[in-house]
């Protein structure tokens, strides 16, 4: 079988945001629970040759909650694999902690740039904060400033993606992506990552996936985007699991996807390493275990 990302799970299902539309909810935990998993490291190793034999170059260490609740567990994860030489590290996260508990994180950022890591991935609905909040923080009164976050990022030398989820009544239109678009830009976002709302087959939540239900894009307002993305950028890039990368007065813009399913061997999405010592590559059927 051959990969194109390497998905590592940090931390457990806790998570320090209330988004309604929580993919992670939907799938199945994989023994995942709130209590801190013990790492099987020797899986991890198979994991990670696994990998490197298949030609990746890109490592995601996410997580079934938020990664940044385990930063302690992220540092290990990038002593591991320094050994690997995997050109891109990527860090999938909402952010919050970052802005929320400065003096502590400032000296993680500092050490992961020192091992290795490249991309922090920053989990948005929107560009304004606001609007942020009502998805991330709605038991909250302020949501972090996006800006302020990118700015920090950048200061200590990592480059920036923005993922953010297309949702009805958020970022669902030609004139919102723009503004989306020229924020990215403002801000000096290297990469900035667009995918509609999505759910799985069978949910294990059903409260979020009666959300998604009621909030997905319609298939006129997914249509505006994408016809705005051809008319005012110019691909790139097409990326082997359906997404496009555009470039629009210099901004990158991937439109993509999410829980995507291909039978043939040689495309498989993602190789995912659990705590517990599992390979999978699929996030929702639980029988697609490799060890």
């Amino acid at each position: 079988m051959k990969f194109k990302t390497f998905s590592i799970i940090a931390g457990n299902a806790a998570c320090n945001a209330r988004c309604p539309y929580c993919v992670s909810k939907m799938t199945p935990r994989q023994g995942i629970n709130l209590e801190e998993a013990k790492i099987n490291w020797r899986n991890f190793e198979i994991g990670a040759r696994l990998a490197k034999q298949s030609g990746i170059d890109t490592v995601m260490i996410t997580g079934k909650g938020e990664p940044l609740l385990f930063p302690g567990q992220i540092t290990d994860y990038l002593d591991a694999l320094k050994r690997f030489e995997f050109p891109f590290i990527e860090l999938q996260t909402n952010g919050i902690l970052i802005s929320e508990q400065k003096e502590k994180y400032d000296e993680f950022l500092k050490d992961w740039y020192n091992k290795g890591l490249t991309i922090p991935s920053i989990s948005i609905a929107h560009y304004d904060n606001e609007k942020n909040r009502q998805i991330f923080l709605p038991h909250k009164k302020q949501y972090p400033d996006l800006s302020e976050l990118i700015s920090k990022f950048h200061d200590f030398g990592y480059s920036v993606r923005l993922a953010c989820v297309l949702l009805d009544g958020f970022i669902d239109s030609s004139s919102q992506l723009e503004k989306l678009v020229n924020f990215s830009k403002e801000n000096k976002v290297e990469q900035l990552t667009i995918r509609p709302v999505n759910k799985p087959v069978l949910t294990h939540d059903n409260s979020v996936y009666d959300y998604v239900s009621k909030n997905y894009l319609k298939g006129e307002q997914e249509k505006e985007m994408r016809d705005y993305l051809e008319r005012k950028g110019e691909p790139i890039l097409e990326l082997p699991f359906g997404g496009i990368v555009y470039d629009i007065s210099g901004q990158n813009v991937c439109f993509t996807n999410s829980l995507t399913h291909d039978k043939n061997p040689d495309k498989t999405r993602q190789l995912i390493f659990f705590p517990d010592g599992h390979l999978r590559y699929d996030w929702e059927k639980e029988g697609a275990i490799l060890l």
